[in-house]
């Protein structure tokens, strides 16, 4: 299967690409983690290169499942993200640790 580019994968989700990349400035983010539901999940390089090409950020990119926005990674405080930026359709609130702040 040919790799979709970006305009090809933002055509049919609303990857918000742009938010992603001034939320990570404006937190000065250097370690991100971006989880995606399976379907997103064959983009997910695709999306995680964008996003490094247009900030300063490191990205990780979580392969494990993810059944929505309350699915937080395992120990999620040992990884060392400063950002978890969750890619669907849910809104939540984190509210268990203010130190990692979550664009939904």
């Amino acid at each position: 299967m040919k790799e979709k580019t970006l305009n090809e994968i933002n055509e049919i989700y609303d990857l918000e690409i742009t938010r992603v990349v001034k939320t990570i400035k404006r937190n000065k983010a250097k370690k991100v983690l971006l989880q995606f539901p399976e379907g997103m999940k064959r983009y997910s390089q695709v999306i995680c290169e964008e996003i490094e090409n247009q900030t300063n950020a490191e990205c990780f990119i979580w392969l494990g499942t993810c059944f929505g926005a309350c699915d937080i990674p395992v120990e999620v405080e040992n990884l060392g993200v400063d950002l978890i930026v969750q890619f669907g359709h849910s809104k939540w609130k984190y509210g268990n640790n203010k130190d990692i702040r979550v664009l939904k």
